[in-house]
């Protein structure tokens, strides 16, 4: 793995889901790297469909000792601040995240166009991107997923297709300068709470069986699959992203499909519980995914990535969180 020590390193979306577990790795593995967040944190802003417009949060950094500057992707102002810096690294995580936003305008601007500004920053210090993009991008595509094969269905996706093919011509375009898009599929793990209603069912399920309550399944959850990794694999992808030397864009999930209903039933043996789920009738039936499996042969040879998190591993590590975080509700 790269040595980030005495480098300078922007994580945008910091505050966020995978941004503040990253930034918290590479503080404790690279305690001499210069960190930088950006993040515009929440407010009690909402989009037509009740979510929140952010969902950074302080408490996800904690325990973060670097440089943390509040700014919007949106705002050249703000974005201005950035420029004061030599990068030598950045990853890039800020985004509109939530699928079912339908505010195209804001998903376009806040994903896309801020892009062009993270590139020229690159262009300018030469600083290694690595960008979050989605399994979003594939859509209902059949799976295994595979790069070079996406159907967005929705603005979410589209605009990280738009963004993996804007980096392809920007990867064209400056052949030296190194770019990795990372396609998350359903990542879980610690320091996702604040993503209330878009955060994983692990959680969801987790705290609604702490709670006394049966944990809520669509109908036919046993026939329902995705690709579910673990937030640890998902950072040490991001790591191993930095060293390599082939640019483009990348499947990040485990290769192995699983239900809820699965996660269910392990979440219901790990908290040691007595309980029957509740099956409720799916209000996504129209453009829902059924179906993902990560195509991770190529994330395999050129990251040197290998994911070391099964489904049962995961949530077994993330059980002490899920009843921090329950007892404090």
């Amino acid at each position: 793995m790269i040595d980030l020590n005495n480098k300078t390193i922007l994580i945008t979306g910091g505050a966020g889901f995978i941004g503040s577990n990253l930034a918290l790795k590479i503080q404790l593995e690279f305690p001499r790297a210069n960190i930088i967040i950006f993040d515009c944190f929440r407010n009690d802003t909402t989009f037509s469909n009740g979510n929140l417009k952010s969902f950074g949060h302080f408490e996800n950094l904690t325990d973060f000792e670097g440089k943390i500057i509040c700014g919007n992707l949106n705002s050249k102002e703000d974005f201005s601040l950035l420029y004061e810096f030599n990068f030598d690294f950045i990853f890039h995580q800020a985004a509109i995240s939530d699928t079912r936003v339908d505010d195209q305008e804001a998903i376009i601007k806040t994903n896309v166009n801020s892009f062009y500004s993270i590139l020229e920053i690159a262009k300018n210090t030469g600083a290694t991107i690595v960008y979050a993009s989605s399994a979003a991008t594939y859509g209902n595509c059949e799976s295994p997923q595979k790069v070079g094969k996406e159907n967005p269905d929705n603005a979410y996706g589209f605009s990280k297709l738009a963004m993996d093919r804007i980096a392809d011509s920007f990867i064209k375009d400056n052949p030296k300068h190194r770019i990795v898009g990372l396609r998350y599929f359903n990542v879980y793990g610690p320091r996702e709470f604040y993503k209330a209603k878009t955060s994983s069912t692990v959680i969801q399920f987790g705290l609604q069986i702490l709670s006394g309550a049966s944990p809520r399944l669509f109908e036919d959850s046993d026939k329902i699959f995705r690709d579910f990794i673990y937030i640890k694999d998902v950072i040490s992808c991001n790591l191993l992203a930095c060293d390599t030397e082939r640019s483009g864009t990348y499947n990040v999930g485990t290769g192995t499909s699983r239900t809820f209903q699965d996660i269910a039933n392990i979440l219901i043996k790990e908290l040691d519980k007595s309980c029957r789920c509740e099956y409720i009738p799916n209000p996504f039936k129209l453009n829902y995914q059924y179906h993902t499996q990560a195509d991770i042969a190529d994330t395999k040879t050129h990251l040197k990535f290998s994911p070391e998190w099964t489904l049962e591993k995961g949530i077994s590590d993330y059980i002490s969180e899920i009843k921090r975080i329950h007892q404090k509700l």
